[in-house]
């Protein structure tokens, strides 16, 4: 019978230029935008048979030594040998998505981003779960380009528009490694029902 080291194979931190940083807990806000989402597109991929969703208690490592733990994550099955079931994911997700916090903003925006960009991970998505918006990055030659800002208004911001300006309003985030899914942003930014 082989005995594992639970800290070793689960590590509690990332590691970004050699040194490993705390990866802290998710606050509750943060962690129900993640499992709404993570349920719609868990369902899409299950009746599709496409491929697979992560929440970030998976490590994603990185063949530069980065280990991540994105706040969600899908790989899809024609990608799937990236997939070490007992240990993690070694190489990049088709799709990762990370949600901000105060403790993790910066480094979402800038390093990551970077890292997630330069090995290839064809779509990501930053999550800001307070001001309700989506912001989605599409890989094109080696490079991200913002696609798309989803924004998700409250009624104040409605009562401030046009009529033009509120029809205008997207309601859906359409993900591009997924064809024909689209994900309702009243559904993932409504977690206080």
């Amino acid at each position: 019978m082989e005995i594992f080291n639970e800290r070793e194979l689960y590590p509690s931190y990332e590691i970004i230029g050699g040194k490993k940083f705390m990866a802290p807990s998710a606050a509750p806000t943060h962690g129900r935008v993640i499992m709404r989402l993570g349920t719609i597109i868990e369902n899409y991929l299950y009746e599709n048979n496409l491929g697979y969703v992560f929440a970030d208690d998976v490590d994603i490592y990185f063949s530069d030594g980065t280990l991540f733990k994105p706040d969600l994550s899908v790989v899809l099955k024609k990608n799937s040998a990236i997939i070490d079931w007992r240990k993690g994911i070694f190489g990049a997700p088709d799709m990762v998505v990370e949600v901000l916090s105060y403790s993790t903003r910066k480094k979402d925006l800038t390093i990551k981003k970077d890292t997630y960009e330069a090995h290839g991970v064809r779509e990501y998505w930053i999550i800001d779960p307070w001001a309700k918006i989506i912001d989605v990055y599409l890989l094109r030659d080696g490079k991200y380009f913002l696609d798309e800002e989803y924004i998700f208004p409250d009624e104040k911001d409605l009562e401030m528009m046009t009529e033009e300006e509120r029809a205008a309003i997207k309601h859906e985030v359409p993900v591009s490694i997924l064809d024909g899914l689209k994900v309702p942003l009243e559904f993932v930014f409504s977690w206080g029902y």
